[in-house]
């Protein structure tokens, strides 16, 4: 039998067909619009998402010649703190989605803010109030689109993270649709109570978010309800994970002190706590890993780091410095180091461990000798020094060091790149057989609840390493790159005024 993945990400999505084994079979995908109506605003078209995630279902499908009785289940990842909001009759976004990287509603976070602090509500969500997670996109929806407000306090509008989108409109949209979430998402919108996991009523009168719009949060791994409207009619949906927990499920990270990083769009580095919910005391955030069916809850510490794959495609679609994103490799390998050029993308502010709004990106150490390939290589290198920050904050907040770095995600089949990342970090750099991991991950919760797998030792016995990088560079040389990294972060602090 076969799984099916639907990998909703912030660029593009794509569905991947897994076998028993966990290989990938086939995949279909698309892009969508980036939507950037101005500065610190960036939306998507729910709607092209949706009509995508129909296409490239059919699309991998076909190209595994499959039929839908080939499939047991359908697994959904995505794009977690991405907001959508839509007329539960119709089917119809009210409004563009509102993406994890908009700033847009830093206004209110300050306000709630004044009151408490930016931990204000972290030992009920493990959140810090920053414009990354749902809540506040919500609330700018409902006060900026004009009847909005009345129509979700009358039930007529529904919320839902693209995973509840997609699920929505899978099992059947406004002919009777599942409105659900799981668990992990549900941790990412500044709503839910780590502990209870259900939505708090205290929070959600802060956000001024009506319950009536909110999905039903349940496990990461049962069944959910059938398809319809695709070449997998009556497909069981069984698994849902937030991508990065996805991705910690495909590297099978199940268990505490076990951890991956990926890079995509953002960078995201999760450790495992099993059972226990760490409050981070480093500029981590606490989220859900996973539920698996009537099970206890695992919990993980999580750094989040909003530009790094996104960096290479500003080079590319805003510089016009490559043609492709796989060209910046090449770029930065036509110099012997980064010139003294650092590059900070503090796009949409600084998060993980700085949490800092006002702070705007910023290219320093020029000089006429810096050409475009050490702006290139400080492009990488900056991935990898925000890396090393974050896994600095996980050793002080979990006191284990780490003595490999598991990794996955599109950025990392650039050889160069983890090669600095295992020199900044002085560990091993570890790279699966499989890097597809967030989309495995989707496809082992959606397997393991209608018995295509046993359990997650089956799971564990299926990872496989495919290369290694060793540090290369001593102590001495390791503390003075981040040294100068450290006083570059600090010269984007301070950026953005109030007025």
């Amino acid at each position: 039998m076969h799984i099916v993945a639907v990998d909703q990400g912030t660029t593009s999505t794509r569905a991947i067909v897994f076998d028993e084994r966990g290989a990938i079979v086939a995949s279909g995908q698309r892009e969508h619009e980036q939507i950037f109506p101005q500065a610190g605003w960036v939306e998507h078209d729910a709607a092209e998402i949706w009509t995508n995630t129909r296409a490239v279902i059919d699309v991998a499908v076909q190209n595994a010649r499959l039929e839908a009785s080939d499939v047991a289940a359908i697994g959904i990842t995505n794009q977690r703190e991405t907001a959508v909001v839509w007329d539960r009759l119709t089917g119809e976004p009210v409004y563009n989605a509102i993406v994890w990287q908009d700033t847009r509603t830093q206004a209110l976070i300050d306000t709630l803010a004044a009151d408490g602090g930016v931990r204000r509500f972290a030992d009920i969500t493990g959140l810090p109030l920053a414009t990354y997670f749902s809540a506040s996109k919500i609330a700018w929806i409902l006060d900026n689109v004009d009847g909005a407000r009345e129509r979700a306090e009358n039930g007529d509008l529904l919320f839902g993270t693209p995973d509840t989108w997609v699920l929505w409109n899978l099992t059947g949209g406004v002919d009777g649709g599942v409105h659900a979430t799981d668990v992990t998402n549900a941790s990412r919108t500044l709503l839910m109570d780590l502990r209870t996991l259900d939505w708090d009523d205290a929070l959600l009168k802060a956000f001024g978010v009506p319950r009536a719009m909110l999905p039903t949060i349940l496990s990461s791994s049962e069944v959910y309800g059938k398809a319809v409207g695709t070449s997998l009619d009556g497909i069981p949906i069984a698994g849902i994970l937030g991508d990065q927990q996805a991705a910690t499920f495909g590297q099978v990270a199940f268990e505490r002190g076990e951890s991956k990083n990926t890079y995509g769009t953002g960078n995201f580095l999760i450790v495992n706590t099993g059972e226990d919910i760490v409050d981070s005391e480093n500029g981590l955030v606490t989220t859900v890993a996973y539920r698996l069916g009537d099970e206890s809850p695992k919990y993980a510490l999580e750094g989040s780091i909003a530009v790094t794959g996104s960096l290479v495609q500003w080079l590319r679609d805003n510089l016009g410095l490559i043609k492709d994103s796989a060209d910046v490799e090449e770029l930065a390998l036509s110099v012997e180091d980064n010139g003294g050029v650092y590059i900070v993308p503090a796009f949409s502010g600084l998060f993980a461990p700085y949490w800092r709004p006002d702070a705007r990106g910023a290219i320093l150490g020029l000089t006429r000798f810096a050409n475009k390939g050490h702006i290139a290589r400080a492009a990488l290198e900056a991935v990898a020094f925000q890396t090393r920050e974050v896994l600095d904050a996980v050793i002080a907040d979990t006191n284990v060091s780490l003595e490999e770095l598991r990794v996955d995600g599109g950025m990392v089949g650039n050889d160069s790149l983890m090669q600095f990342q295992a020199d900044v970090l002085g560990v091993p750099v570890v790279r699966p057989a499989i890097i597809e991991t967030t989309a495995l991950g989707a496809a082992y919760a959606a397997g393991l609840a209608v018995g295509v797998w046993a359990d997650l030792d089956e799971l564990r016995a299926m990872w496989h390493e495919d290369e290694r990088w060793e540090p290369q560079i001593d102590d001495a040389e390791r503390e003075r790159r981040l040294a100068r990294w450290r006083k570059a972060v600090t010269r984007t602090f301070d950026w953005v005024d109030e007025d």
